[in-house]
């Protein structure tokens, strides 16, 4: 799965970019899903006084609603971004206004001044209102979704990678990089997704059929826990796999 996301300043052609881009990747016969950032604090998509709110209120800390048309399932806190993309399977999610990842990013803006508020390392392309008067800002290419979106997508067919662990800077860092840091190696060709040291897992931990990343230090805290028990058994091989599921 490939994620990438789009920021900008409001009303800078973000969600219209994003609207362009979703079509063609669907024409090229993607499947695509969407994050949006809501940045208003007070903002909920359950309404004061219904039977869900109610529901909330009283104590559940997972509330569903199903109709006709949609399902909506309402978390009572705010999710990490890793947490959101783990219920996502699609070739490509578009982050919509989110920052506080290490994908890498689309920039919309009005003016310069605009793009030098939100580019970072991580940045690949420019668009938005901007994108109508430079071809391109410190390097990077801007492209307009409304009038170039061929162009555009072939550059998020190039650059963007198979979604990164996104560890915190202080859990991994095995490569000698942060995650973000790692991206903006990708996107410069000076690494390859596959170069992160947690494309290779030599011990797999999976919890309800979906395998958990894991840095080396917890995969040799488990390897060194399970073998030490296998090791008393009969049976136990120096070769070959040990597999353990625990059942609930």
């Amino acid at each position: 799965m490939k994620v990438f996301s789009v920021i900008g300043i409001s009303k800078s052609g973000k969600t219209t970019s994003i609207e362009k881009i979703i079509q063609e990747l669907k024409r090229r016969n993607y499947s695509v899903g969407t994050v949006k950032e809501i940045h208003f604090h007070d903002f909920k998509m359950d309404m004061e006084g219904t039977n869900t709110d109610r529901h909330r209120k009283a104590g559940s800390e997972l509330v569903s609603a199903r109709g006709a048309n949609e399902t909506d399932i309402m978390f009572q806190r705010k999710l990490s971004v890793n947490e959101i993309l783990d219920f996502y399977s699609h070739d490509f999610v578009i982050l919509e206004g989110v920052r506080d990842t290490c994908a890498p990013k689309i920039v919309t803006a009005h003016d310069i001044e605009g793009i030098e508020a939100r580019m970072d390392e991580t940045t690949f392309a420019i668009s938005g209102i901007i994108s109508e008067s430079i071809q391109h800002y410190r390097g990077i290419p801007s492209v307009n979704a409304m009038t170039e979106i061929d162009k555009l997508v072939d550059l998020i067919e190039d650059k963007v990678f198979d979604r990164l662990p996104d560890m915190k800077d202080e859990c991994c860092q095995k490569c000698g990089h942060t995650c973000r840091e790692f991206c903006s190696m990708i996107l410069q060709k000076k690494a390859k997704r596959c170069d992160c040291v947690l494309s290779q897992q030599e011990v797999i931990l999976k919890i309800n059929g979906k395998e958990i990343a894991m840095v080396p230090f917890v995969q040799n805290i488990l390897r060194n826990a399970v073998e030490a028990v296998s090791k008393e058994l009969s049976g136990f091989s120096e070769s070959g796999d040990i597999e353990v599921c625990i059942r609930r």
